[in-house]
């Protein structure tokens, strides 16, 4: 397992039936995690001062309650990178905490080439990834069918003081934006990716990932560097196992570059127990 172990301003401090308690910068915030089926530490004191819990509804959705008045939002540090937290619909935070082991790894990967580093970050969200790579010194063309989390992103970069940093921001169905990327001839050392379970392109375009995802790990072979450096997909899809994902990038990547395969699950630990949160899966191509 990739475990995120270098977090100051977040940590996993409790996770067991059904719920994690986060500590977020100074918020501590208690959400649902179907994957935490054991019984709860609750010994820790920060089970007194939780500032918001997020209920679930049996009709779908949820909502937040909160024990005190908290900012709308607020920041946290991961190194050198700033981003801006908030209580969003469906428990998110706008941050997925796990993935700083996978922006480790892209950002030695990238310091430790004298080659200038182009990256496509596809679903790419608030932009973590996009952040991780864009300090360590590539370039990065970042896509979402999101318009208010591309402004998210960009936010993140302002608070990051990398205003100048060369990242594109577009707002775009993944599939059709790697085809047309294609037809120009637009080459990338990086790809990486996180597709959700299901949604929707800003044109209404259709994703269910176990139908969608192949097809477009094809499509992106059409624009990878004739010498990648890493090729990188996410998965929070329970039913896609880590050997899943390495099995795509056998037969896509792998076939055609040869390189290094890996794929594992990443995961958070949490500090009352000593345990390690499942938080999805991985899977890493590099040359």
């Amino acid at each position: 397992m990739w475990i995120a172990e270098n977090w100051t301003d977040f940590e996993l401090i409790d996770a067991g039936k059904g719920k994690k308690l986060e500590r977020w910068g100074k918020q501590h915030l208690l959400r649902p995690d179907p994957q935490a089926i054991w019984p709860l530490a609750k010994a820790h004191e920060a089970w007194a001062k939780i500032d918001g819990v997020y209920h679930r509804s049996d009709k779908g959705g949820g909502e937040w309650q909160f024990n005190r008045k908290i900012p709308d939002y607020w920041q946290i540090n991961y190194g050198e990178l700033r981003f801006k937290i908030g209580t969003l619909g469906f428990k998110h935070t706008g941050l997925f905490p796990e993935q700083a082991a996978n922006w480790d790894w892209m950002t030695k990967l990238i310091e430790d080439t004298d080659e200038e580093i182009e990256v496509l970050n596809l679903f790419a969200y608030t932009g973590g990834a996009t952040l991780a790579c864009a300090k360590a010194g590539a370039a990065v063309t970042h896509v979402d069918a999101s318009k208010g989390m591309v402004n998210w992103a960009k936010d993140n970069m302002k608070l990051s003081g990398m205003e100048a940093a060369p990242v594109r921001f577009l707002i775009d169905d993944c599939l059709k934006f790697v085809q047309r990327e294609s037809r120009r001839g637009r080459k990338y050392k990086g790809i990486i990716m996180d597709p959700p379970s299901y949604g929707r392109g800003p044109g209404g375009e259709m994703w269910k990932i176990e139908e969608s995802l192949y097809p477009l790990i094809q499509a992106c072979m059409t624009i990878l560097d004739e010498n990648p450096l890493f090729f990188l997909i996410n998965s929070y899809t329970t039913g896609l196992s880590p050997s899943v994902l390495g099995n795509v990038l056998k037969l896509s990547v792998g076939a055609k570059y040869g390189g290094q395969i890996e794929a594992e699950e990443v995961g958070l630990p949490i500090t009352s127990s000593g345990l390690v949160l499942p938080c999805g899966a991985s899977g890493r191509w590099q040359r």
